[in-house]
C-alpha cells in the first residue's frame, strides 16, 4: 500500500539511476588531464579568460598561455601569459 503518491515499490537498497556513475574524479586530477588544452575560466564579476592551461596549484591558481581576457562574453585583450587567482574562479570549462 502506498501512502504518498510519489512512493514506489522499489526497495531502498536499489541504487537510484542518477547515482549510477563511474568512479569519482577529484578536481585537481581532472585539471591535470586538461594541461595543454584550451579552457574557459569564468571569474566573479562577469570576467573570464580563454586560453591554454599551462599549469595550476592546489589553490587552483591557474596559468594560461595565449590567453584572451573576456568581459561579458566579449574579448577585451590578448596576452601571452595570464595568471588567474583561484579565489576568483567560478568554474573551468573544457
Amino acid at each position: 500500500m502506498r501512502i504518498f503518491p510519489h512512493q514506489t515499490d522499489i526497495p531502498l537498497s536499489t541504487p537510484l539511476p542518477w547515482l549510477r556513475r563511474g568512479p569519482m574524479i577529484k578536481p585537481l586530477s581532472l585539471l591535470n588531464q586538461r594541461i595543454s588544452s584550451n579552457v574557459m575560466v569564468e571569474l566573479k564579476g562577469g570576467r573570464g579568460y580563454r586560453g591554454i592551461l599551462d599549469g595550476f596549484d592546489p589553490h587552483m591558481n591557474l596559468v594560461l598561455r595565449n590567453a584572451e581576457e573576456m568581459q561579458d562574453n566579449q574579448a577585451q585583450r590578448k596576452m601571452d601569459l595570464a595568471i588567474v587567482r583561484g579565489d576568483n574562479v567560478i568554474y573551468i570549462s573544457p
